[in-house]
């Protein structure tokens, strides 16, 4: 009779809370019975026998076993023990499904939303600056290119809500495409320091930077709700001016999520005290249809930089059962003109400048995304997420010589479809077997024109790329998590991936050797690593993996001007280049309060795609432009080794005082062709930053520092050493970068639960400073000051 009577229903909480948790799975020793809690945690286990062992399970959780006997003297309650949140934080970055930090043997940074917020970042290159682990490079204040463990651009990869954003033409310069992504509409960051080629394919060598945007939030009872956030804020060194809108309608099988954000961003002033080199002391107008150059009236106001952007985002969410889930989700970015100013601060012998107008834009990104997850009986999935994505990326590129009527324009377009299916599958002692499929499919529309600017006359000029060429990839991939033993994980995964590409080039302004360009290549990748937690105060890790970056459109196809002079031009003669990445990590928690954390690496980069003299039908040099310039063209080099460490302490000293910081140095070589060694373009000065953080109810205050170490001319890559532009000069009178601190101060109160203020007072020394192989120095004195409200 009372097992009759038990048959209908348990109830799974918190074991320290008290409150319901939903979606546990729930199963038998061999996974022939399976079922779920409900939204209350209720499950009905009528299914199982009464002596039989029942497994209870969630990522979150303790995994927990007992009898329906043990459970009904519990009186039908499943108590789970929650896993450490704040010590052992949940990531999905790795797999693409929830996994354990503790479990993993790579080094995450994670960033919350509360984060976000206080942090009030303008872009999201800035949320990616002041995690302070990874380094960010600017040619213009439109921009934000992430350096990682000495890798950049199309050697790191981005996702947002786990599709790839990396394109058929990212380039192996500075990319500005992370500025696209509205810092105020992401939930939450994770980056994977290292490579993460296994599980992302192609360009994941240096690191993986995952957005995960605002998500539509369900109700837990029949009823409906509407709630939302709204921002306002105010920057003096650009001045900036931003408004923002979000909110969520949910009910318990719909929700749907919007975010709008407008930005507003003025150009911007320098500070006082630093290189006069930096300087804008003149700058070109027209007047009387003439170009002519004028004094700065104010030298540390960086002319012209300043630019708008609209960030829009739309989502929706569809729950039948808790076993399926549906989502729909559009976000459409769009900046005006914004010009590359480090490109309008060179000038030629004469004392004129080379260009009068030298502008991206708009720049455009449209994200369409659909995702189904559907939770399986456990015998060949627990959880499987469908994913069907498409996004069209617009950008433009335009430059007129001074005193020049001829305005050379280039537009791109390049769209692309992503689908994929992920699985993951877990056992009772909580391995987990992850593996998936994707494709990929890119196809780029390349424009080049001439236009008079006083006629209107058009005629046409010769394309960046090969227009309507293709890029595609296939892969398959796997990657198993063995909990060997309660302390001792292990973590493996290998990939395959398969490449084409396809270009036609045309003829009519340069004459190729080669009419078209046909790459099928494919590459094996994987990665072994293991963590290990001799006791609860230490936590070990080690990792061995290889990633790739196969050629696309932009290494194969290109014409460009890299730096006055030069012409880089296609060659459809390249191979992928592959990184050996070894890492060992340790962690250990000196006391209750104190925790310092460190991390050593070692990556060899073989057959790397860099830009090297090359000839054009015999010929060194070839007019482009307008002007003679030096032919390059992508190669495959010899080798890179890049080497570093990186370390972090955190000191929560009381309930209400915290200190932590980071510290970061690496070093690499670059091998030349004569077998000569020099300094890797990428490799960033030593830099870091520390914080000294008050919170105490209403009031959160974070005195904290950023600081960055100096490169010297001879540490400098001989493609550096040429762009002295971009640098200050030594006593010498030779390109170099110099150190640089910053002192800061950020707080913010909460005037009740819904309203709250944040005010960021940077740079209060004024120091006037470029980060390394920027274009732009970074801004002086600001102050930025923000209202909150969430309703």
């Amino acid at each position: 009779m009372t097992s009759t009577l038990f048959a209908q229903k348990i109830q799974v909480v918190d074991q320290l809370t008290g409150e319901p948790v939903g979606a546990v799975a729930i199963y038998n020793k061999k996974k022939q019975k399976s079922t779920y809690t409900d939204i209350n945690g209720y499950a009905d286990i009528s299914a199982f026998d009464f002596y039989e062992l029942i497994y209870f399970q969630d990522v979150a959780y303790v995994t927990y076993r007992a009898t329906k006997e043990e459970i009904e003297e519990s009186n039908f309650k499943v108590q789970l023990p929650p896993k450490s949140e704040e010590m052992n934080p949940v990531v999905v970055s790795v797999s693409k499904f929830e996994q354990r930090k503790q479990d993993i043997p790579q080094s995450i940074i994670s960033t919350s939303k509360e984060e976000i917020v206080f942090q009030n970042p303008q872009t999201s290159a800035d949320l990616l600056q002041q995690t302070g682990q990874v380094y960010i490079q600017k040619s213009q204040q439109g921009g934000g290119s992430p350096l990682i463990r000495g890798f950049s651009t199309n050697r790191l990869l981005i996702t947002v809500d786990g599709v790839r954003m990396n394109t058929a033409i990212f380039r192996g310069g500075n990319l500005q495409n992370v500025i696209s992504i509205d810092p105020l509409s992401v939930e939450r960051t994770e980056v994977i320091l290292g490579p993460g080629s296994v599980v992302y394919g192609s360009d994941a060598i240096g690191g993986v930077m995952n957005f995960f945007t605002q998500t539509p939030k369900f109700t837990s009872t029949k009823t409906t709700e509407l709630s939302g956030n709204s921002l306002l804020r105010y920057a003096t060194a650009n001045d900036e001016k931003t408004a923002h809108l979000d909110f969520n309608y949910s009910t318990d099988k719909f929700a749907s999520a919007t975010s709008i954000s407008i930005n507003n961003f003025g150009d911007l002033k320098m500070g006082s005290h630093g290189p006069d080199d930096y300087l804008r002391n003149r700058y070109t107008i027209r007047r009387d249809n003439q170009d002519i150059v004028i004094d700065n009236p104010d030298p540390e106001v960086q002319v012209p930089t300043g630019f708008d952007q609209l960030n829009l985002l739309q989502k929706f969410s569809y729950r039948p059962s808790l076993s399926w889930r549906f989502d729909l989700g559009l976000i459409y970015t769009a900046t005006s003109d914004f010009s590359r100013y480090d490109a309008l601060t060179r000038f030629r012998e004469s004392g004129n400048p080379r260009n009068s107008e030298w502008y991206y834009g708009p720049q455009k990104w449209l994200m369409v995304n659909a995702k189904a997850q559907h939770r399986g009986d456990g015998k060949w999935y627990d959880k499987m997420i469908i994913t069907q994505a498409y996004q069209k990326f617009d950008e433009g590129r335009n430059t007129r010589n001074f005193r020049s009527t001829d305005l050379f324009e280039n537009d791109e377009r390049v769209d692309a479809l992503s689908t994929a299916i992920d699985f993951e599958r877990r056992d009772r002692e909580n391995n987990a077997l992850f593996y998936g499929l994707e494709y990929l499919h890119n196809k780029v529309t390349s424009d080049g024109s001439v236009r008079n600017i006083e006629t209107g006359e058009e005629r046409e000029a010769p394309t960046r790329y090969p227009d309507g060429s293709t890029w595609q990839s296939m892969a398959a991939y796997a990657s198993y998590q063995w909990k060997i033993k309660s302390n001792l994980t292990l973590q493996t995964g290998a990939r395959y991936n398969y490449i084409w590409i396809d270009a036609d080039f045309d003829d009519q302004f340069f004459e190729f050797p080669f009419e078209e360009a046909t790459v099928r290549t494919g590459a094996l990748t994987g990665a072994i690593g293991a963590t290990y937690l001799p006791d609860p105060s230490w936590e070990l890790r080690a990792n061995l993996s290889t990633a790739f970056r196969a050629p696309n459109i932009d290494d194969i196809g290109k014409i460009f001007d890299p730096s006055p002079g030069t012409v880089v031009v296609p060659n459809p003669d390249l191979e992928s280049e592959y990184s050996y990445n070894t890492e060992v990590g340790v962690k250990k928690r000196v006391t209750e309060r104190l925790t310092i954390d460190g991390a050593g690496y070692f990556t060899i980069l073989k057959d790397a795609l860099v830009a090297r003299d090359f000839q054009l039908n015999g010929q060194d040099e070839v007019l482009y432009q307008g002007e003679l310039s030096q032919v390059q063209a992508i190669q495959n080099s010899e080798r890179s080794e890049i080497y570093g460490f990186e370390l972090g302490v955190d000191y929560q000293w009381s309930d209400q005082w915290r200190l932590y910081g980071h510290y970061t140095w690496l070093d690499g070589v670059q091998e030349e062709e004569d077998g000569s060694e020099v300094a890797v373009r990428h490799v960033a000065p030593a830099f870091g930053d520390a914080h000294l953080v008050y919170d105490q109810n209403k009031w959160k205050v974070d005195a904290y520092t950023i600081f960055n170490g100096q490169f010297d001319f001879d540490e400098l890559a001989p493609e550096q050493q040429d762009r002295d532009y971009l640098y200050a000069s030594d006593a010498n009178g030779n390109p170099y970068s110099p150190s640089w601190y910053t002192l800061n101060l950020r707080t913010q109160y909460q005037f009740t639960n819904s309203l709250s203020a944040i005010a960021t007072l940077e740079n209060i020394t004024d120091q006037r400073y470029r980060t390394y192989s920027s274009g732009i120095a970074a801004a002086g004195r600001n102050l930025i000051m923000a209202l909150n409200y969430t309703f």
